[in-house]
């Protein structure tokens, strides 16, 4: 029993214990949830955290989201890393074949506001290509016009966001 309990421990939570706590800190602070899919051999992962986290755009993501990660896609060997139930949701919402980070917004009750597919209006969830971590000017433009559906940022706001993305072309 002890071998259980410790092994449970060393465990990441699963998806939706993650989303559960999420939600409920969505509802205390009045704040949607922003979900990101990632791996620790991604770089462009790496760099969409680093994007959100800079101090010119930290505190405008911090009012108005709460921010999670699930780990999906591990190398061999790291697949203990994974949250369980994480590939799961990722098929659910269509983001299984398009690469990571992959991200997905939800209300504070859990229903889907947006992800990170573009695509053509009207098309549907299975359609569009990942804008990823947002670098050139149209996956950074979706990006924009997402934050600005889901949040209370302003158009000064979404305009520092735009220009840190753009930073990511170049880097």
């Amino acid at each position: 029993m002890l071998t259980a309990t410790l092994l449970q421990a060393q465990l990441p939570p699963s998806a939706d214990d993650v989303l559960k706590e999420a939600y409920k800190q969505a509802t205390a602070e009045k704040k949607n949830v922003f979900v990101i899919f990632h791996a620790s051999w991604c770089g462009w992962c790496r760099k969409m955290d680093t994007s959100i986290n800079d101090k010119t755009v930290k505190k405008f993501f911090d009012d108005n989201y709460v921010i999670r990660h699930l780990v999906v896609y591990e190398s061999k060997g790291k697949e203990k890393l994974e949250n369980p139930g994480a590939t799961d949701l990722l098929i659910k919402y269509k983001g299984n074949d398009q690469g990571i980070p992959y991200w997905l917004i939800f209300d504070k009750e859990g229903k889907l506001l947006a992800d990170s597919k573009m695509r053509p209006e009207g098309a549907g969830p299975e359609q569009g290509d990942n804008s990823g971590c947002p670098a050139s000017e149209p996956e950074v433009q979706h990006f924009v016009n997402v934050l600005k559906k889901t949040s209370t940022l302003d158009d000064a706001q979404l305009k520092i966001i735009y220009a840190r993305f753009r930073e990511n072309d170049t880097h």
